[in-house]
């Protein structure tokens, strides 16, 4: 069977139910996952979403921040989420398909602003979270499993608008990228976006400081699609839909498309 799976940081889905439904009719993703939906479970709107054909939802949600969803217009089954760092946040929920296929939905702490935990709580969650990660896809080797979401850091040189100047702004830290090719190792996942676009500058998420923000090209490459080396192989395409952040009240991110012939 032919999947595609796409993964965008929607910065509320309530607010931004217009471009999601738009996202959804312009480009028929088979799931779609959420990160910072930004509501409850019960206050997502689903109704015309369902209408559309995805009529599969898994959802952790909370109030005002934080928030994972996944919807689905093939069957799907909730196969739980964790609790990293025993915080109660909504990072990470997961469901598997009637082929085997286990999609994990993930959205790591962005860690303040400050890149130094013992000045910045939030930073010293982030790198807790991200080795929580590590020590579960040690324990427990991932196999026919997709691995989405705003992991909240852009890993290669290439990955940023300047390597050199943001070498101590967070996301793009040395500390944060090793954690994260930690978390990679450990599962043996594959970046299946720079699988298939190995080369070149590539962003995912652009600030709404900037007056200009196509022009300004600031970008970072915070939002990712990894697979399981059993399956990696048979991923067939990647690609940014970087003209969604220009569309009328964007989320900052541009959804991240992968597509499987499994």
């Amino acid at each position: 069977m032919s999947l595609t799976v796409c993964t965008w940081n929607i910065n509320s889905v309530r607010l931004r139910e217009p471009i999601v439904l738009d996202l959804l009719r312009d480009e028929a993703p088979d799931v779609l996952c959420l990160q910072e939906t930004k509501s409850p479970v019960e206050k997502i709107p689903t109704e015309n979403f369902a209408a559309l054909g995805y009529t599969s939802l898994i959802a952790r949600g909370q109030k005002g921040y934080n928030g994972v969803a996944i919807l689905s217009r093939l069957p799907m089954e909730d196969v739980g989420h964790r609790d990293f760092c025993e915080k109660g946040d909504a990072r990470h929920v997961s469901g598997r398909l009637e082929n085997g296929v286990t999609i994990h939905n993930f959205y790591v702490p962005a860690g303040g602003d400050e890149p130094d935990r013992d000045k910045n709580d939030k930073f010293g969650h982030k790198l807790d979270f991200l080795t929580e990660m590590k020590q579960w896809f040690s324990e427990s080797a991932p196999a026919r499993s997709i691995l989405v979401g705003d992991l909240n850091i852009a890993p290669q040189e290439d990955d940023v608008w300047s390597h050199k100047q943001l070498l101590k702004v967070v996301s793009h830290t040395p500390i944060e990228v090793e954690h994260l090719s930690d978390v990679q190792n450990a599962g043996n996942w594959i970046d299946v976006t720079r699988k298939h676009i190995p080369d070149g500058k590539l962003y995912s998420w652009w600030s709404y400081r900037a007056r200009d923000w196509d022009a300004a090209d600031k970008g970072r490459r915070l939002d990712h699609v990894w697979a399981s080396n059993d399956i990696a192989g048979h991923a067939t395409a990647s690609r940014i839909a970087r003209h969604v952040r220009g569309w009328e009240k964007p989320s900052d991110h541009a959804p991240v498309f992968a597509s499987f012939d499994l």
